[in-house]
């Protein structure tokens, strides 16, 4: 996916503003920033849930599947749900198991706590191929074992379908644990952007600096 002169504009404030950048496959991408910096504006442009600005180019996008910072609950089963993403039975056991769903499976998911319906949807969103994955906080509601288990689910789904992912986290740990690279975001424009570790422990933007010394690297 490319983008080119992305800009985002809210009742005449710009709050994203972003000039050219290629996302590749195969790469997990960390995108991190402080609230309002332009994360899940950027994460809703990619996948077409918000219009950019009139002259911003989006192209070769493939097929995107997205997961919102909101885990949404259908009126049926935790399995029934996690099918929506997809018909393979087989693929979905697997994915109830390893997160830790399986007494849970013919529950209604509207009786599920935050991180179980978290993990539930992480489970539908991982059901079928795309050529980007963007996640937004999907490990927000999640304790640290279903996290260190989501995280190993999200690497493996990466390198099995060669997609690119956008994982958008407040976390400095989960970008170093996860990501390739990180896109720091200020005030909706990319400060930094390189190879995780090397922006995460030797950040050349002051405004990056200051983040990790606020966040703790």
């Amino acid at each position: 996916m490319k983008v080119e002169n992305l800009t985002k504009t809210y009742g005449g404030r710009r709050v994203l503003s972003i000039d050219n950048f290629n996302f590749e496959k195969g790469v997990i991408y960390a995108v991190l920033g402080a609230n309002g910096s332009g994360k899940s504006t950027l994460a809703k442009l990619l996948c077409s849930l918000e219009r950019a600005d009139e002259m911003s180019k989006i192209t070769d996008i493939g097929k995107v599947l997205y997961m919102p910072q909101k885990s949404y609950c259908f009126q049926m089963s935790v399995m029934k749900n996690i099918l929506l993403g997809g018909r393979d039975e087989k693929r979905a056991k697997m994915l109830i198991e390893r997160l830790g769903l399986t007494r849970l499976s013919a529950s209604a998911a509207a009786s599920l706590s935050g991180g179980e319906s978290a993990r539930m949807a992480l489970a539908r969103t991982l059901m079928s191929k795309c050529d980007m994955l963007i996640l937004d906080e999907p490990t927000a509601a999640m304790d640290i074992s279903s996290t260190s288990v989501s995280e190993e689910i999200i690497k493996e789904y990466a390198r099995e379908n060669g997609c690119c992912v956008l994982l958008i986290t407040h976390s400095v740990k989960q970008a170093l644990r996860v990501a390739d690279e990180v896109i720091f975001l200020y005030e909706g424009e990319i400060a930094e952007w390189g190879e995780a570790k090397s922006v995460l422990n030797d950040p050349k933007d002051g405004r990056t600096r200051r983040f990790l010394e606020f966040y703790g690297a």
